[in-house]
């Protein structure tokens, strides 16, 4: 019999099904109703429910409750911090089986070849990784990147099995302002899925960039924004990553009447808080702590997803439906027990058996051999604009502060918890070397650096002592990327992420290990930030508001214009 034969077969009972699943009870979604018996799945496809069925492998799960896999509707798996197979292993176990990203990290640094790869590696991983193409490669003009990504290079990467629609479209402004390359992306997708990222957008500014078909929306930092995006059509992705963590703002607005039109997503969440707290898990069980319908957070984490993004194949426990299953001993704590993607058991062994392909980047860190003087802030006034950052947040403040000048620099001050911010182009384009001032790390000795820094991913450094901000950015480029941490002279901590200076080719274990090491470096220098590394690469997005700084400068977000 053909597959389509086989599943109605097993689904009818007329030949045993692949596999079932015994004695638990599957929530519905949909109805919100209990539902008692057998679920059958043939391959990846769920074909019964709510009846008995003979079966050639039965998992008892007596006692337990069945609910759809989990959607992050939308992430960089770059910002784990290691390989999709990494992440996959990393993740999977804890319920997400669909993980809908954006490559636009890697892309920044190698362009179409590091789309390319996440197309590739999405065929051999449990779960199922959509890749969407990257609109915004640069995310601006205002910055220097590793490559250049443009409508016609798109066009050669569409239509891919993993593929849904365009990723997140950063440059907002070149949507409401018609720039022509914006327009060709838009065009290109026009009538399809197109992921927004609009920070702060409202009025006729947020109706003209919905207009141009614009679907989803997770740059939502309050209740009343989020209220005016849903409004106007879009979907909103409930975030709630490593630095941006909005799920307890937006949390108020998720209901059971919201809830279809509201998803789950982490954008970048790293292995420190996925050891130390979960993913979507952690989402779902913090939503209901605060208040939140339990119908309400787990059709966010997953039919609302698979409904916002077209995924009519999932979301659901029912016939027909891809078998991602995840089995719950307490529905509160959102307590994994089992995992099915696919109709694929997540275990060891299942890890285990995955072709893996050879991974890309390497060698992509070509910047200049960094010395202290490098990072002078050589100026004529006192006056001096200064990032002020919002913890928990990758928005800033545009601060204003007096700086005396002494030898033609502007020194850091610890005292007044003004660190020297720089950003160093690594890409071997121009050598470009920006400085600033940043308040807000805490910062009493030494410095931090780092290669990834959103989107271009240059070298971020900040410090205290130029020096030891040399020593650290110098260390980047013969560990090809990463972390570091510098003190006196000397490396206290670092992990090495040689694939296009964004991922470790170590098991995320091993990953986890070295980011408690690193961010007990980051503490002894005084560093009062909970995340200070994913903090620090924000703070170079000239898309997300207020004030930033790329290696052309600092960055009038609102404007939209480098300040002279």
């Amino acid at each position: 019999m053909s597959d389509l034969e086989t599943r109605i077969a097993q689904g009818r009972g007329d030949a045993p099904a692949d596999l079932v699943l015994r004695g638990g009870m599957v929530w519905d979604l949909v109805t919100d109703t209990m539902i008692k018996g057998d679920v059958a799945i043939c391959g990846d496809t769920i074909v019964g429910i709510g009846a008995d069925y003979d079966a050639a492998a039965v998992i008892d799960v007596t006692g337990q409750t069945l609910v759809p896999g989990f959607i992050d509707t939308h992430l960089h798996i770059e910002s784990s911090l290691v390989t999709p197979y990494e992440f996959d292993r990393c993740v999977a176990p804890l319920g997400v089986t669909t993980a809908i990203c954006d490559p636009h990290e890697i892309a920044n640094v190698i362009g179409l070849d590091g789309i390319r790869y996440f197309q590739e590696a999405s065929q051999h991983t449990l779960m199922d990784i959509r890749v969407q193409l990257s609109s915004c490669v640069p995310s601006t003009d205002m910055e220097t990147a590793g490559a250049r990504i443009e409508a016609a290079d798109l066009a050669a990467l569409m239509g891919h099995a993993s593929g849904i629609g365009l990723a997140e479209f950063m440059n907002y402004p070149g949507v409401i302002n018609r720039d022509p390359a914006a327009m060709a992306k838009l065009r290109l997708f026009e009538g399809g899925h197109i992921d927004g990222h609009c920070p702060l957008l409202s009025g006729r500014d947020l109706n003209a960039y919905a207009a141009a078909g614009i679907r989803t929306e997770h740059e939502a930092t309050t209740a009343e924004e989020a209220l005016e995006k849903l409004q106007k059509g879009l979907r909103v992705l409930i975030r709630e990553g490593s630095v941006s963590k909005d799920l307890h703002a937006l949390q108020p607005l998720l209901t059971h009447t919201t809830a279809p039109y509201m998803c789950l997503c982490t954008d970048d969440r790293n292995p420190l808080d996925i050891g130390e707290e979960g993913h979507l898990n952690f989402m779902i069980a913090e939503l209901i702590r605060l208040g939140t319908p339990p119908l309400a957070a787990y059709r966010a984490a997953s039919l609302s997803g698979a409904e916002a993004f077209g995924l009519k194949d999932r979301g659901q426990i029912a016939p027909g439906r891809r078998a991602d299953i995840v089995v719950l001993s307490d529905i509160e704590t959102c307590a994994v027990e089992l995992v099915f993607a696919g109709g694929t058991q997540v275990t060891d062994t299942a890890f285990a058996a995955r072709q893996t392909i050879p991974p890309v980047g390497l060698h992509s860190v070509k910047a200049p051999l960094l010395r202290p003087e490098s990072y002078r802030a050589t100026a004529n006034r006192q006056e001096t604009d200064v990032i002020g950052i919002v913890e928990g947040k990758i928005i800033t403040e545009h601060l204003h502060e007096i700086v005396p000048i002494q030898d033609g620099d502007k020194h850091p001050d610890p005292a007044r918890d003004l660190a020297r911010i720089a950003v160093v182009e690594r890409h071997g384009k121009n050598g470009n070397i920006a400085t600033g001032f940043v308040k807000g790390f805490g910062l009493k000795v030494g410095a931090i650096a780092s290669t990834v820094c959103h989107d271009h991913h240059n070298i971020a450094c900040v410090g205290v002592d130029y020096a030891d901000m040399a020593l650290a950015a110098n260390r980047l480029s013969e560990i090809e990327g990463g972390f570091v941490v510098a003190r006196d002279g000397r490396v206290l901590a670092e992990l090495a992420l040689p694939v296009a200076g964004l991922m470790s080719l170590d098991p995320f274990e091993k990953v986890h290990r070295d980011l408690e090491k690193l961010r007990s470096a980051a503490f002894s220098l005084g560093v009062t930030l909970n995340e200070p590394f994913l903090q620090l690469a924000f703070l170079a997005l000239p898309v997300i508001p207020v004030l930033k700084i790329t290696d052309r400068g600092m960055v009038d977000v609102m404007k939209f214009e480098l300040l002279s």
